[in-house]
């Protein structure tokens, strides 16, 4: 039972990240001249898939299936 609330914070954490605006609405500090606005939110597209593939690997074994 604990692990399906771990999951769903895993798969919260991106979202509430990305909608969560006045995190991330200013430009400061740049990467390569990319202000954080946008560089941030691309840095969530990877961080999303990875913990998205935790919790398919964690509702998956503990279903015992195999993927």
């Amino acid at each position: 039972m604990r692990r399906g609330w771990f999951v769903a914070l895993l798969l919260l954490l991106p979202c509430v990240a990305v909608l969560w605006v006045p995190f991330y609405d200013h430009r400061a500090p740049e990467l390569a001249g990319i202000p954080f606005f946008y560089w941030y939110q691309l840095l969530w597209i990877p961080i999303g898939s990875l913990l998205l593939l935790l919790a398919y690997w964690l509702e998956t074994r503990s279903r015992g299936k195999r993927p």
